[in-house]
């Protein structure tokens, strides 16, 4: 993901991360069709067509993801406003500093909370 992220730089990357029970197997890049460094948006047919093989997969949308290239780690209006789903996280990859930053959120209702994110060592 954070590659990911580098190598679109920039403009901001996207993509989905899909797994079980909240825990990510699997990294999907997406286009972003807008070529933009302030916003994105996914490829539909991409995006359907990853949801399609998510289906037929077993597996789940964990979360969305995207960078904020010259921004911190938090979501916009525009992000929030733009948060469908209930039910996945939405990651934020900031690259407005040395080392990049991640976090995670839940967006339901326009209403943000901050989640932990774990990861094995």
């Amino acid at each position: 993901m954070i590659s990911h992220c580098r190598e679109v730089y920039p403009s901001e990357a996207c993509g989905i991360l899909a797994g079980k029970d909240g825990r990510v197997h699997k990294v999907y890049r997406m286009t972003n069709a807008e070529n933009s460094a302030v916003s994105y948006l996914m490829d539909s047919r991409e995006q359907l067509a990853v949801m399609k093989e998510l289906s037929n997969q077993g597996l789940d949308i964990t979360a969305f993801y995207h960078s904020h290239p010259y921004a911190d780690a938090l979501p916009s209006p525009k992000d929030i406003d733009l948060a469908f789903y209930d039910d996945p996280f939405y990651v934020i990859v900031s690259l407005a500093h040395k080392d990049p930053l991640i976090r995670a959120f839940e967006i339901k209702n326009g209403i943000v909370k901050e989640v932990e994110i774990l990861t094995d060592s």
